[in-house]
């Protein structure tokens, strides 16, 4: 067998090994450490994933130095079983061969430094929980992933608890967040939102807990602060990862204590507050890097609500379609073209990773042109993308400056209307440093809006 067909081979496989026998259910899996320290160690599964690191927090504990606290994540869905390493100190070695994240198959060995764990699939099933609806406040989905998302927003609604949302840029945390605080016995209250990624770190203390008039220059009157506006009600921290090591303290405190103190003031403050946090960063492999204090993650962990990506859940672009064009009010003809079925196949194989935003945005850009547009990673984009105009005439390095300037030009502006302009979440998706992405959108002449 030529080596991508084995390859091929090799990839059916282990998807089909993990996969379930029926949506809401996933295939029971067992890890035993088999070298190292923790040898002997065992740890079975009853849900769809499994946190694996030194600290206690875990669900397999391995009490090795070798091992990060937060070494790597197993998780098994429709596709397969996935281990993903949280960007440990030793890196995560699957069967031989160092990964950020793959496939695993039965009998598959995971080495995570001195130590070694063999992964076994089991016959047994794992039910779990689905919501019988099929939208949650304002988010809508009929695949399991995302009803087994609406079961926890759901438990997460009836209680004060603070709520962790994960996912990747545009998949709807910040519509989940409202959506638990309208279905809460706050609902009444206030629904403030702070995005710790658009706010310099210097003001951010004031703008979440206030300040005094004369507590620092331009502080010309008193200011009530984020917590305190939203008593009685739901406070709502995006992008909780950009959040500066130097407040974090204060934020475990007010989390702990239920109180708060203004800048320039010596009083605390009680607060009645419920925080909803969300970031499209993992936490857990911040803390790993310290970037995040391990403490604080816990507090805001309590119950944590991971928010699939589109690709993971196509069955549910139909509904979501027709909930932008009723959204966005387009004329009966047009959104008639919008739902033909070659059009929404050519959307079930498109990519997406700016998610049900970039959908949005496609559907919208189509419904305006009154045109279709090759979708997000379909083969129109990719074959427009194979080359550019050259001038062989030029010298070499002139000519590989242009088009090198043109390509961050043409990357820039697409990531930043990806991100609604916002440059701190643009930066950290990028994954390069906020005051650098200033630096190149200044030189490149393109400004926040992406123009």
């Amino acid at each position: 067998m030529a080596p991508a067909q084995e390859r091929r081979s090799l990839e059916t496989e282990t998807c089909a090994e993990g996969r379930a026998a029926a949506p809401g259910t996933v295939r029971r899996f067992r890890l035993t450490v088999v070298e190292g320290p923790a040898r002997g160690g065992a740890w079975q599964s009853t849900g769809d994933r499994c946190s694996i690191g030194s600290h206690h927090r875990n669900d397999l504990i391995v009490d090795d130095p070798t091992v990060s606290r937060f070494h790597c994540e197993i998780v098994i869905g429709q596709d397969g079983v996935r281990v993903r390493d949280l960007k440990s100190r030793n890196g995560t070695v699957l069967d031989g061969v160092a990964v950020v994240e793959a496939f695993l198959r039965a009998a598959s060995h995971i080495r995570l430094g001195k130590t070694v764990i063999r992964f076994e699939l089991g016959a047994e099933l794992n039910r779990l929980p689905l919501s019988e609806e099929t939208r949650f406040g304002s988010l809508t989905g009929v695949s399991a992933t995302m009803r087994a998302a609406f079961a926890m927003l759901a438990r997460a609604a009836e209680s004060d608890a603070t709520v962790l949302i994960e996912g990747e840029t545009g998949t709807g945390k910040s519509q989940a967040a409202q959506s638990i605080h309208r279905k809460s016995a706050r609902s009444e209250g206030p629904f403030v939102v702070v995005d710790c990624g658009a706010i310099l770190g210097s003001l951010l203390e004031s703008e979440l807990f206030g300040h005094e008039k004369g507590s620092f220059t331009g502080a010309t009157a008193r200011r009530i602060g984020a917590f305190e506006e939203a008593s009685g009600g739901t406070l709502f921290l995006d992008e909780i990862g950009e959040l500066p090591l130097d407040l974090q303290p204060k934020l475990l405190r007010a989390l702990e204590a239920r109180e708060i103190r203004r800048v320039g003031s010596n009083a605390y403050l009680p607060v009645d507050v419920r925080v909803v946090v969300a970031t499209n960063r993992d936490l857990r492999a911040d803390v790993n890097a310290g970037r995040f204090r391990a403490d604080l993650y816990f507090r805001l962990a309590v119950v944590t609500i991971d928010m699939p990506p589109l690709r993971r859940r196509p069955e549910d672009i139909p509904a979501l379609v027709d909930e932008i064009l009723a959204s966005l009010r387009a004329p009966k003809d047009a959104a008639e073209q919008l739902r033909t079925p070659e059009f929404l196949a050519q959307l079930r194989r498109a990519a997406w990773p700016g998610n049900v935003r970039e959908l949005r945005n496609y559907v919208e850009r189509c419904l305006i042109l009154r045109a279709i547009e090759p979708a997000s990673g379909g083969e129109g984009e990719a074959a427009a993308q194979e080359g550019f105009a050259v001038d062989p005439t030029a010298p070499y390095a002139a000519e590989r400056e242009r088009a090198i300037a043109g390509f961050e030009r043409r990357y820039f502006k697409a990531l930043l209307r990806l991100h609604d302009g916002k440059v701190a979440r643009a930066a950290s998706a990028a994954g390069i440093d906020r005051t650098y992405l200033y630096r190149l959108l200044r030189r490149l002449g393109i400004g926040s809006a992406g123009e």
